[in-house]
Parts: C-alpha cells; sequence; structure tokens
C-alpha cells in the first residue's frame, strides 16, 4: 500500500520551490516601494484636504479597501487590455496588448493596494508626530517641505514601522495570487509539482514551511530594524533626563548656598 503521506517528498521539493523565490521577493519589495511612496502622497493629500484631490483618493482607498486583492488582479490583467483596446481604436494607436509582460499587471495591483492600505497607516503616523517637534523646526526657519522631509517623515517612519512591517509580511504571503495573471511564483510551482506527482498535500506543506521561514526571518529583521530606528530616541530621552536631573541638582545647590 502507497504511503498516505510521502514526508520525504515534502523536504525534497523544497529546494526545487526556493528557485522560484526571487520571483516572490521582487513582487514584495518593489510592491512595498512603490506602495509607500503613492501611499504617503495620497496620505498628503487627505491630511492637506486638497479639493477634488481628497474626495478622489477617499474613493479610490474605500474601493481599494473594499474589494478582495484577487478581484483587483482579475480587474488589472482583463482591465488594462480593453482600455489598450478602446485607446487604439478612438486614438488610432497601435499599442500591442500582447508587449505587456504579465508581471507588469501583477505589480500595478499589489502596488495600488498597499498604496490605499498604506496611506491610512501612514496618515495616523503623522497625526502621531509630536506637534511640538513641527513648531520648534517651523521657528528655525525650515520650510514647509523642509519640516516635512527632515521631521514629519523620519517621525512618522518609526512610528508607522511595526504596521508598516505586518503589511509587508501579509503582502509576501499575498503574491501567492499572482498566479492567476500567469506568473510563476512559489505557489504557482508548488501547484505544477503538485499536479505532477499527484501530491497535493505534501506541495502545499512545503510551501508552508517556505512562507513560515520567510515571515520568521522577516519578523526578526523588523525587529532589529526596529532597535536601530528607535535607540536615537531613547538616548535622546536619556540626555533630556539627564539635563531635567541636573538643572535640578543645580537649583538645589543655589537655594542652599542662599539660605546659609
Amino acid at each position: 500500500m502507497q504511503h498516505l503521506i510521502d514526508f520525504k517528498l515534502i523536504f525534497t521539493q523544497i529546494p526545487t520551490l526556493l528557485q522560484y523565490l526571487p520571483n516572490t521577493l521582487m513582487i514584495t519589495f518593489f510592491s512595498m516601494i512603490i506602495g509607500l511612496a503613492v501611499g504617503l502622497v495620497l496620505a498628503i493629500v487627505k491630511l492637506n484636504r486638497i479639493p477634488v484631490l481628497s474626495q478622489v483618493v477617499a474613493v479610490f482607498v474605500s474601493f481599494i479597501r473594499g474589494t478582495p486583492i484577487i478581484v483587483q488582479l482579475y480587474l488589472t490583467y482583463y482591465g488594462i487590455p480593453i482600455f489598450l483596446k478602446y485607446l487604439n481604436y478612438y486614438q488610432g494607436t497601435n499599442y500591442s496588448v500582447n508587449a505587456i509582460p504579465a508581471l507588469a499587471f501583477v505589480l500595478l495591483a499589489f502596488s495600488l493596494n498597499e498604496a490605499a492600505y498604506n496611506s491610512e497607516n501612514i496618515r495616523a503616523a503623522i497625526l502621531a508626530v509630536d506637534k511640538g517637534e513641527l513648531e520648534a523646526a517651523q521657528s528655525l526657519g525650515m520650510t514647509r517641505w523642509e519640516v516635512l522631509r527632515r521631521v514629519t517623515i523620519p517621525e512618522a517612519f518609526v512610528v508607522a514601522l511595526p504596521t508598516l512591517g505586518n503589511a509587508f509580511i501579509g503582502l509576501m504571503k499575498n503574491t501567492s495570487l499572482a498566479f492567476v495573471a500567469s506568473v510563476v511564483d512559489l505557489t504557482a510551482e508548488g501547484q505544477i509539482l503538485a499536479g505532477n506527482s499527484y501530491r497535493y498535500f505534501e506541495s502545499y506543506l512545503s510551501l508552508a514551511i517556505i512562507y513560515w521561514g520567510l515571515t520568521i526571518i522577516t519578523e526578526q529583521i523588523l525587529r532589529l530594524l526596529e532597535r536601530r530606528l528607535t535607540v536615537f530616541e531613547r538616548a535622546s530621552e536619556l540626555r533630556v533626563a539627564n539635563h531635567d536631573q541636573q538643572s535640578g541638582l543645580n537649583r538645589f545647590f543655589i537655594r542652599k548656598r542662599v539660605t546659609q
């Protein structure tokens, strides 16, 4: 009788699956970077309540957060070719739909999805920045752009780092849906191996081990990054505390001399 579970296969096919790890990481990193950049712009638009643009951003964020990512992938994968065909027909252009790589649809869908969610996280982090620091920066003669670049964004990034880290981990796992756009990543290769061997449980368990390991590594990197970023804040707080303590001692000795 054939073994119900091939434990050896679970581990022997992991190296084959890892050959497609670069595709998964590329989608994750590029989508996160683009999503952060676009999300920052969306957050600034909403915070400044720019007419028309803020309403457009609100509708966009609401749509992205209100629809599943797999639906957004399908809309991107099928919608962009339709748009290009209409453009070719009405504008007389000759854009080739087949020339667009499938990876471009995946990156666009994931980037827009991350931008919508990150915009809310960034907006909340910016609102959490101490107003006193902003006023101090402005009193030094900094422009609004300089305050945003040198004070607001660095401070907000530290505040938003745990949330953004969770978003990064979620994005890395969501890249498993890239196969709907014919992009072969870890999950797609796992499905191919399972279809060849008819060992679906073993293949998906191998994938689970890989994603679990990636999540653990990412969490450790984020913890290290968070410690590095917050060490400056702790040092600043320590300097302030020491300064207050020294000022208190000085005032005590001054009062003592006066009473003597």
